[in-house]
C-alpha cells in the first residue's frame, strides 16, 4: 500500500504540470522566429541548420525548459487565475521576397504568396 506523503506527492507534482503543455512558449517560439529570420535572409544557410540538426537540438531544448520552467510559471502565475492567457509577439522581420499567412488566419490561402 502507498504511503499517504507519497500520494500527497505524486498529486501535486501532477497538479504542478497541468500547465506545463500550456503557454506562451516562449523559448521555442523565439527560436521559430530566428529559424524564419534566418530564412528570409539565406535559405540555404537555414537548410544547412536544419540537415546539420542545429535547429532540431535546440528546440528540443527549448521545448524542455518551455516545459520545466516558462511555461508552468505563465500559467499558474500569470494566466490561470485571471483566465487571460500571456501571447507571445513575434519578432518583426522585413520580407525580402515576399510572405506567406498563417494558414489558421481569415484571408490564409494554401500556397499564396504576397510581395
Amino acid at each position: 500500500m502507498r504511503s499517504p506523503l507519497r500520494t500527497g506527492l505524486a498529486i501535486t507534482f501532477g497538479l504542478l504540470l497541468t500547465g506545463c503543455a500550456a503557454g506562451p512558449h516562449q523559448l521555442s517560439r523565439s527560436i521559430d522566429d530566428w529559424d524564419q529570420k534566418i530564412y528570409v535572409n539565406s535559405p540555404w544557410l537555414n537548410a544547412a541548420m536544419w540537415v546539420v540538426p542545429i535547429y532540431p537540438v535546440m528546440h528540443v531544448g527549448a521545448r524542455a525548459i518551455d516545459f520545466a520552467i516558462t511555461d508552468p510559471y505563465y500559467f499558474w502565475f500569470q494566466d490561470a487565475w485571471d483566465g487571460n492567457g500571456t501571447g507571445f509577439r513575434h519578432m518583426h522581420i522585413d520580407y525580402t521576397d515576399g510572405w506567406v499567412d498563417c494558414v489558421l488566419a481569415d484571408r490564409a490561402a494554401w500556397i499564396r504568396s504576397e510581395k
